[in-house]
């Protein structure tokens, strides 16, 4: 009976391996062809040796709040990155303008040798303007190398670790689940349902109006959709730990910035005191900004924001680092389509990306808009970013004059957060 039973386990053996490596196996089954993402990128436009100078930095202002940047070379390659910082897309435009004089004539590949370049010769290093302007430059940069080379972005970053990207879309009403699922989407992120700006200390009244409101929420989109809470930091952290609390038995696929970023042991303390994923990332900017909340475990989930943190240069480091603490990318973009392909680019070639963030798929401003399936994009083929605007389409959308809201509490005009 023994030597039976040896005998059966040694062919589930033999049958299990021969499962696993014959051509049409279930486990090779579920592995990508590569060379599927190398079939539309066509040849190098020049040859590699050949020397390419950057001539000028062009930005324009889109609607609804954007700013483009088109970086031009003489050798006729244009590279399109998204500079911004909301509501400052101005001063922005004028820090790129500043930064123009020490890029042309020089060979835009060398991306990694002019972002340290740009970074460190200014004195006074970071901060939200000069790195955002930075990050649309370096977008750019990584657009026009991978245009000369004929190949997308990430397979200059090392390839790609996945076949499609996941990407998220926004909600605030079940009205608005129900839109999101029929163009495709898997996941959603929302933000905190109130009926005024939130105090230092709330209500039993104002917590649960918040709650009921994500918990209708989470009963239209059913269990398999995943729905993220956006507090904006505009929560402080006393009420923030009640209302995390109250929000657990509706597992919210993570909570993005509970308070405001910039203490970040008041943003560990709230990590620690729930098991729900901790977002933040989007007013953090460069690696150094992001030591920090690694060090503290200050949050299980980073969101980069690509055109304020670095560019795609910055981004992949951060992901790096990310990775060594077991901590998930999620890339912040409230912009508009480049920022998007950039993003895409970057989760293209991590293997610790968890969803993107998207608010336009490109409708209205690419010549091919991105499309979601099923809750993901194609990984794109195309060279460089693989987008290409649609000039015709954005003739109508040049020109903003976007502010942010200023916000008051209507009880004693006092300034809150927005």
């Amino acid at each position: 009976m023994a030597a039976k039973t040896k005998k059966c386990n040694h062919f589930s053996r033999r049958s299990l391996l021969a499962a696993m490596f014959a051509g049409g196996g279930s486990i090779l089954a579920a592995e990508y062809d590569y060379t599927k993402t190398l079939t539309d990128t066509g040849s190098a436009p020049i040859n590699p040796r050949s020397k390419i100078k950057i001539t000028r930095l062009e930005t324009f202002l889109v609607k609804p709040r954007w700013l483009f940047l088109k970086i031009h070379t003489d050798a006729g390659i244009t590279g399109l990155g998204e500079p911004l910082v909301e509501g400052r897309a101005r001063t922005v435009a004028t820090a790129v303008k500043e930064i123009e004089p020490y890029l042309i004539g020089k060979d835009p590949r060398a991306v990694v040798h002019h972002w340290q370049a740009i970074y460190r010769h200014a004195f006074y290093r970071g901060g939200a303007v000069l790195t955002s302007a930075l990050s649309g430059i370096d977008q750019a940069m990584w657009d026009i190398k991978g245009k000369a080379l004929g190949v997308p972005v990430y397979e200059l970053l090392g390839g790609p670790t996945r076949s499609k990207i996941r990407v998220y879309g926004g909600a605030a009403t079940v009205e608005h689940i129900e839109r999101e699922k029929k163009r495709g989407f898997t996941t959603i992120k929302t933000g905190v349902a109130k009926k005024r700006p939130t105090r230092i200390i709330e209500t039993p009244g104002a917590i649960d109006y918040a709650v009921e409101r994500f918990a209708a929420l989470r009963k239209a989109a059913g269990d398999e959709m995943d729905i993220a809470i956006d507090f904006h930091g505009a929560v402080p952290p006393q009420t923030a730990k009640i209302l995390i609390k109250k929000l657990e038995p509706y597992q919210p696929y993570f909570i993005e910035e509970p308070v405001q970023c910039q203490n970040v042991d008041v943003l560990a303390d709230i990590a620690k005191s729930t098991h729900i994923p901790i977002a933040t990332g989007e007013r953090i900017f460069t690696k150094w900004g992001f030591r920090e909340i690694l060090e503290k475990r200050a949050a299980s989930i980073l969101q980069p924001d690509l055109c304020h943190a670095g560019g795609i240069t910055e981004a992949k480091i951060i992901a790096g680092m990310a990775e060594a603490y077991y901590v998930g990318i999620a890339p912040h973009n409230p912009m508009g389509p480049i920022s998007l392909a950039c993003g895409i680019q970057l989760a293209a070639s991590i293997p610790n990306f968890l969803c993107q963030e998207q608010a336009s798929l490109g409708d209205g401003y690419l010549k091919k808009p991105f499309k979601v399936k099923d809750g993901y994009v194609d990984l794109p083929t195309a060279p460089g970013l693989g987008i290409e605007l649609d000039e015709q389409l954005l003739a109508d959308k040049i020109g903003h004059d976007w502010k942010n809201p200023q916000s008051y509490d209507a009880d004693d005009n006092s300034v809150v957060d927005w």
